[in-house]
C-alpha cells in the first residue's frame, strides 16, 4: 500500500521516530514525508534497500538494472521500459501479485521473460526461486525480470493498432511528423487539445516529455484515451479533462508545447495566444478547408512554418493495385 504520512505529520513539532524498511528515498517513505517537511525538521538513516539486496543475491550490476516500485503501481509501468536484454527489479504487493505479474508479462508481449522471485530478502528466512514458486509466497516479496522479447519501438510513430480508437486517431506517419514538430524535452508539459485516442499524449510521454494535460469533449473518446494511457502505464503523468477548449484551459498548468488535434476555431486560437507564454511551441494539424483557411490566416499574421502532408497507400483496383490517397493535412508549427 502507498505510505500515508498523515499519522506522522500529526506529531509535527514533537520528536517522532518513523521506522521503515530500506532506503527512505528509493521508493520509500522519505519522499512522501519530505513533501510536507522543511529540511531542518528531519534526519534520515538509510538501510540497504530491497533493490540493493536483490542485486547482490542475483549478481547483477545495480547501475545497469531498472528499479520499480510496483507494490502500489500498475504492472503497465513496465511496458515502456521492457525490451530484449533489459533487467528489472521490482517490489510487489504480496505473494499473489507474483502470479499476476507472470500473467501480465505473458499477455503483454513478454512471454519469454525470465522471472526470479525473492521472498523476505535480507532476513533469516529469505528465499529465491527461479520461475513461479510451487509453495506459498511470503511477503515482503520482490521480483527480478530478465526480458527476452522485443519492447516498444523508441522512434515516434507507434503502430496505430497499439491504440484503441474509433478512427479518430492521428495516423502513424502524421504522428511521427507531429512529434518531431512538438519536440518533447525532459521536464516539459504538453497541452493536448482534442485528444481523441490520446496517441499524441502517449507518444509525448514516451519520448521524454514530463506531463500531459489533455482535453477531450466527447465522453466515449475521453474514456478511450484514458484506457490507452493506462495501457502504456502513463496515468501518473497524464491528466485528461472532459471539456471543450478554450473553456477547459483556464485552470491548467502552463505548457511548454500545445497540440491542437481537433476543435480548432478562431476563438480557441485567440484564447491560446492570450494564455500562452512567449516561447511556447504550438503545432496544429488542419484537415478541413475551413480549418486550413484559419491556419493560413494565422500563419500570415504570426509566422511559423507550414507543411503539407500528402500520404497514399496501395489499394486494390480490380485485379491490380493503385495508390489510395488519405486526406491531405496542413501542419502549422509556430512559437508564441
Amino acid at each position: 500500500m502507498p505510505f500515508d504520512p498523515t499519522p506522522v505529520l500529526s506529531h509535527r513539532g514533537t520528536p517522532t521516530v518513523v521506522l521503515a524498511s530500506g532506503d527512505p528515498f528509493w521508493f520509500g517513505a522519505g519522499g512522501s514525508l519530505m513533501a510536507h517537511l522543511a529540511p531542518g525538521e528531519w534526519v534520515s538513516h538509510p538501510a540497504p534497500s530491497t533493490f540493493q539486496l536483490a542485486a547482490n543475491r542475483l549478481g547483477w550490476r545495480l547501475e545497469e538494472v531498472l528499479t520499480l516500485g510496483l507494490h502500489a503501481a500498475p504492472f503497465a509501468r513496465l511496458r515502456p521500459v521492457l525490451g530484449r536484454g533489459v533487467r528489472v527489479i521490482c517490489t510487489l504487493r504480496d505473494g499473489e501479485a507474483v502470479g499476476e505479474l507472470a500473467d501480465w508479462l505473458a499477455a503483454n508481449g513478454h512471454p519469454n521473460a525470465r522471472l526470479t522471485v525473492l521472498e523476505r530478502i535480507g532476513g533469516p528466512h529469505e528465499r529465491m526461486t527461479l520461475g513461479l514458486p510451487d509453495h506459498p509466497i511470503a511477503a515482503p516479496v520482490s521480483a527480478a525480470i530478465e526480458a527476452a522479447d522485443p519492447g516498444l519501438p523508441r522512434a515516434s510513430g507507434l503502430p496505430d493498432e497499439l491504440f484503441q480508437h474509433d478512427g479518430q486517431i492521428t495516423k502513424r506517419p502524421v504522428r511521427a511528423l507531429t512529434l518531431s514538430a512538438l519536440a518533447p524535452r525532459p521536464g516539459e508539459t504538453l497541452w493536448d487539445i482534442g485528444a481523441g485516442s490520446g496517441s499524441i499524449g502517449v507518444e509525448w510521454l514516451l519520448a521524454g516529455g514530463a506531463r500531459v494535460e489533455a482535453l477531450e469533449a466527447d465522453p466515449a473518446r475521453a474514456a478511450r484515451a484514458r484506457g490507452n494511457v493506462d495501457a502504456f502505464g502513463l496515468t501518473h503523468r497524464h491528466r485528461l479533462t472532459q471539456a471543450r477548449a478554450p473553456e477547459g484551459l483556464t485552470d491548467l498548468p502552463a505548457p511548454d508545447a500545445v497540440f491542437i488535434g481537433g476543435g480548432a476555431s478562431q476563438d480557441l486560437l485567440t484564447a491560446l495566444w492570450d494564455l500562452l507564454s512567449p516561447g511556447t511551441r504550438l503545432v496544429m494539424n488542419a484537415v478541413t478547408l475551413e480549418t486550413e483557411a484559419l491556419v493560413l490566416d494565422w500563419s500570415s499574421r504570426h509566422g511559423g512554418s507550414l507543411m503539407k502532408i500528402d500520404l497514399a497507400e496501395p489499394a486494390a483496383i480490380g485485379g491490380r493495385r493503385g495508390w489510395k490517397s488519405a486526406l491531405p493535412i496542413l501542419q502549422w508549427s509556430v512559437t508564441r
